[in-house]
């Protein structure tokens, strides 16, 4: 007997054809956060590519410094909140080398760090004819080679070895004339350029350029209102962006260790935690990590005017660095964008149905499913499916999917016009209260 599967009642032979085929369901589910970019000016490592650094991981290979050291601190306050940091090394610097005999020992990257690389060449104790050649970072042995002459040696994570010839022993050559290197406003145009294909939530800019704070303003404005790219950049003392993309950091911190961070330097922190805040969190009056006090600190008429201007500020409170409110730099509302678009958790959860919808239904849906009213009704079930998620975490409240939410042809053949009613959450802030005394 013949069998199979039919897209057609057409078939010729007798017998049984039987197709199977899943209910619609929603496919989609809520994008996660927690990924942060920074450019910075290091030491050590690549120069001009971007660096994924994922919370936890040993930096020391690609850095060339442990996360604790002073050298990597804003790395370290990014990742304290965030999941992934995007990094981006803005200088390539100049290579520390040193010759030893026929031998020319060069640094992989320029920077500063090189010069803390030295070069041992021994003869080896078990085979006269060779030498054991080691490559030591701050006196710690990380590479050692047993080789004949300089053509067996291979480069290695810290130095790139040339030349012909015999081996001449030394008991320690260090790297020389590494430097860091200066940089031009040009490296973080580079910057934005390359960290605009990846996907992130926010972006830091620890520098006080003003000419800088105006780019990423503007990129910031660029990809959320014409790319439909929903990120926000951190910057310090620029409330003049006043645009819900847009933080400013007003001062910074005082860590534990007696590390003063200012306001440029703290931006690290406040993208971190920004990126790695749910879209049902707030980060008002959440301490900084490890903080101990601000810097500077400000009057109760100080912080009231900086939190007029849409001013993000760290206030002293019991040995504790706290969030004053979680809000942007956003002041001048309008009808469209009332005053709930300067508070950040609100832009996270509106932030979030962007970039959910686009990633569902470019996934799911664009050039997938058939613009009839099957496919819009599967489409508004995928929409209605979202929206109950966000308010079953407390994100937006009040949605009935009944009547807050339609899906339409669009003008077009291929066009669907969908129009949807959010009410974000906030969380609470203040607290009147009244007490009568009997």
């Amino acid at each position: 007997m013949a069998a199979g599967t039919f897209t057609a009642q057409n078939k010729v032979r007798p017998g049984v054809y039987i197709n199977f085929k899943s209910e619609p369901q929603a496919a989609g589910t809520l994008g996660e956060r927690g990924i942060v970019s920074m450019p910075l000016i290091l030491s050590w490592g690549e120069p001009g590519k971007m660096i994924t650094i994922e919370a936890g991981d040993d930096v020391f290979p690609k850095l060339g410094y442990s996360i604790m050291d002073a050298q990597l601190r804003l790395i370290n306050e990014a990742l304290k909140r965030a999941k992934t940091l995007l990094l981006y090394r803005l200088n390539a610097g100049t290579k520390a080398a040193v010759t030893v005999g026929n031998l020319t020992v060069t640094a992989k990257w320029g920077g500063a760090r090189g010069n803390d690389i030295t070069l041992v060449i021994q003869e080896n104790i078990d085979d006269e004819t060779k030498f054991d050649v080691s490559t030591l970072v701050d006196g710690a042995e990380l590479d050692k080679q047993t080789v004949s002459d300089i053509a067996g040696l291979a480069a290695n994570d810290w130095v790139i070895f040339s030349g012909t010839g015999a081996l001449t022993e030394t008991a320690g050559a260090p790297l020389i004339n590494g430097s860091d290197g200066a940089v031009t406003n040009q490296a973080y145009i580079d910057y934005l350029a390359a960290v605009e294909i990846f996907d992130f939530n926010t972006i830091a800019l620890p520098s006080t350029d003003d000419a800088l704070k105006a780019t990423f303003t503007a990129f910031a404005k660029r990809l959320r209102d014409d790319e439909g790219k929903k990120i926000q950049v951190v910057l310090e003392n620029y409330p003049a962006a006043d645009y819900e993309g847009v933080i400013s950091v007003k001062n910074g911190v005082v860590l534990a260790d007696g590390t003063i961070l200012t306001a440029a330097q703290a931006t690290a922190w406040v993208a971190g935690a920004t990126a790695g805040a749910r879209v049902n969190e707030s980060l008002t009056y959440q301490g900084y990590d490890e903080a101990v006090d601000v810097a500077p600190r400000y009057t109760n008429a100080q912080i009231i005017a900086a939190l007029q201007a849409g001013e993000f500020l760290f206030t002293a409170s019991d040995n504790q660095a706290l969030v004053e409110q979680d809000i942007n730099t956003l002041t001048s509302f309008t009808a469209d964008k009332g005053k709930q678009f300067a508070k950040n958790r609100v832009i996270r959860v509106l932030d979030g149905i962007n970039n959910d919808f686009v990633r569902i239904f470019s996934k799911f849906y664009i050039g997938k499913v058939s613009n009839n009213a099957d496919g819009r009704n599967l489409l508004k079930s995928e929409c209605i499916n979202y929206m109950n998620t966000l308010q079953d975490i407390d994100a937006i409240k009040n949605f009935d999917g009944q009547t807050d939410l339609t899906v339409q042809s669009g003008n077009d053949v291929d066009a669907v016009y969908i129009e949807a009613y959010a009410w974000p959450v906030d969380s609470i802030e203040k607290i009147y209260v009244r007490v009568r005394i009997k």
